[in-house]
């Protein structure tokens, strides 16, 4: 008889979510109106800005398409606060968090970054899909 070890354990190869996450460059408030975010797209020259309550923890992310709709009124922008918004929310990934399983959610959820929290909610990094899928690749099975 062959003993094999737990799905889990065989399927991240031994990495988390810890192992992959970058740090979290750009982020934003969620009382911070649209068209302050857009300032920062344009600036930054970046794709998402996480969103942090009032509190620092972890809102959401936005991206620079899903505020375009908001962005073609330019009156709305200004009076537009991001949390008002449709951005990407909870739940997010944590570090502990098996990479292949994480993986897996981000593909079934067709997530291209996913913020990474500690229990609390506050951001830790996030977790892009190519920077996981290149890893697992790696991977030694």
């Amino acid at each position: 008889m062959t003993a094999h070890p737990p799905q889990s354990a065989r399927l991240g190869h031994g990495l988390t979510v810890a192992d992959a996450m970058d740090p979290c460059e750009y982020q934003i408030a969620d009382d911070s109106t649209v068209d302050q975010a857009n300032d920062i797209f344009r600036s930054a020259h970046v794709e998402y800005l996480l969103v942090r309550d009032h509190n620092g923890r972890c809102e959401g992310l936005v991206t620079r398409t899903g505020l375009h709709p908001f962005l073609t009124r330019s009156w709305y922008t200004e009076r537009t606060a991001i949390s008002t918004t449709a951005h990407q929310r909870g739940p997010f990934t944590w570090p502990t968090m098996g990479l292949a399983l994480a993986t897996i959610a981000m593909r079934i959820k067709r997530l291209t970054v996913w913020p990474v929290v500690d229990e609390d909610g506050y951001l830790l990094g996030v977790l892009t899909a190519d920077r996981a899928t290149d890893l697992l690749a790696a991977a030694p099975v």
